[in-house]
C-alpha cells in the first residue's frame, strides 16, 4: 500500500518551524520582542486585498514562529504545575509611561527613630493563639484583639464600675483608637504635602483657611461684596469691570452705529432696543411702590400729630 500521497499531505498541513530570513532578526527576550528589518514586498503588499492578507498573515507566522525558536533555546526551570523559561535581562531601554515616584516622606515616628537610633524590627502578620491553637492575624479583621469583643464574658476590673458595661467600653476604645490612627495619618499626609511645596504646616493651612473664606464668599447674594469683614482678612480680587476706549477706530464706531440703525429700521421684535411691555411692568411696580411709600408716610404724620 502507498501511503506517500497521505504523509505528502500531511506534511504539507503543517509548516516547518525552520525560518530562513534574508536578514537575521534581532531579539530581546527580555522583552520578548523581536526586530525584524526586512524590506516587505511592495508587489504584494499592492495586490488584491485576498492576496495582501494572505502575505501579512505568512509574514507574521513566521515572526511568531522565531520568537517561539528563540524562548525554547532558553534555560527552564521545572515546577510543580509546569515547565517555565528563564528569560534573560532586557537589553532595550524604554521610556517611561509615567514619571519616577517621589519618595515618600517621612513621619514624625521614622524620624524620631532614625535621631534615636531605634530599628524597627518587622513582625510577621500571623500569630499563633495558645487559646484557639491557630494562627491569627495580628490585627486587623480576625485578630486575636477583635475576638475579645466576641466573648461571651469579660472579666470586669477590681477599680472599675460594677455596672459599667465592658462592651459598650471596648467599642468606644477602638474607635478612639481609629480616630487617633486617622488623625495622625492626615497629620503626616499633610506635613508631607507642605515639604513638598516649601512651606510649613501652619502657613499651608493657613492659605488652605484663606482659600476655604474666599470661595465661602460665594454663597452670598453679592458674593462676599456686603458681608462682614473679619481682622485680617485678605481682600478679594474680583473682575473688574471692562470699558471701551475713549478713543478708537472709526470703522469699529461707525459699524456699531449702522447696525443699531439697521435694528431700529427693521422693526423685530427680538432686536427691538425697548421692551415695551418689561418697561410697563417696571412702571407700574414703581408707581405701586411709590404709592405704599406715600401711604406709609401719611400714617406716619397722623400719628405724629396725635
Amino acid at each position: 500500500m502507498d501511503v506517500s500521497g497521505i504523509l505528502q499531505e500531511h506534511k504539507d498541513r503543517f509548516r516547518s518551524v525552520q525560518v530562513d530570513k534574508l536578514v537575521p532578526v534581532d531579539f530581546d527576550l527580555g522583552h520578548l520582542a523581536s526586530f525584524d528589518i526586512n524590506l516587505l514586498d511592495p508587489g504584494k503588499l499592492k495586490a488584491s486585498q485576498k492576496t495582501r492578507d494572505a502575505y501579512l498573515k505568512e509574514i507574521s507566522r513566521d515572526g511568531a514562529q522565531l520568537m517561539i525558536n528563540e524562548l525554547f533555546s532558553l534555560p527552564t526551570v521545572v515546577d510543580d504545575d509546569s515547565v517555565y523559561a528563564q528569560l534573560p535581562k532586557p537589553q532595550t531601554t524604554l521610556p517611561r509611561e509615567k514619571p519616577l515616584p517621589k519618595e515618600k516622606a517621612e513621619t514624625r515616628w521614622e524620624k524620631f527613630a532614625k535621631i534615636k537610633g531605634i530599628q524597627t524590627r518587622k513582625h510577621s502578620r500571623m500569630v499563633f493563639d495558645e487559646e484557639s491553637g491557630e494562627y491569627k492575624p495580628r490585627f486587623g479583621y480576625k485578630s486575636a484583639k477583635n475576638e475579645e469583643m466576641n466573648q461571651w464574658a469579660i472579666p470586669v476590673p477590681d477599680n472599675a464600675d460594677p455596672y459599667e458595661d465592658q462592651y459598650a467600653k471596648l467599642r468606644t476604645e477602638k474607635k478612639e483608637r481609629v480616630a487617633k490612627n486617622d488623625r495622625r495619618r492626615q497629620r503626616n499626609a499633610e506635613e508631607a504635602m507642605a515639604t513638598e511645596r516649601g512651606m510649613k504646616p501652619h502657613e499651608m493651612r493657613k492659605s488652605q483657611l484663606q482659600r476655604a473664606l474666599v470661595m465661602s464668599k460665594g454663597s452670598t447674594a453679592s458674593l462676599g461684596k456686603f458681608d462682614t469683614k473679619l481682622t485680617g482678612e485678605p481682600k478679594i480680587k474680583g473682575v473688574k469691570r471692562k470699558f471701551d476706549p475713549l478713543v478708537g477706530s472709526a470703522d469699529k464706531e461707525k459699524s456699531k452705529n449702522m447696525d443699531i440703525l439697521n435694528r431700529v429700521n427693521k422693526g423685530e421684535a427680538k432686536a427691538s432696543l425697548l421692551n415695551v411691555r418689561k418697561a410697563q411692568r417696571a412702571l407700574g411696580t414703581n408707581k405701586q411702590v411709590q404709592a405704599e411709600m406715600n401711604t406709609k408716610g401719611k400714617k406716619q404724620t397722623k400719628r405724629s400729630r396725635k
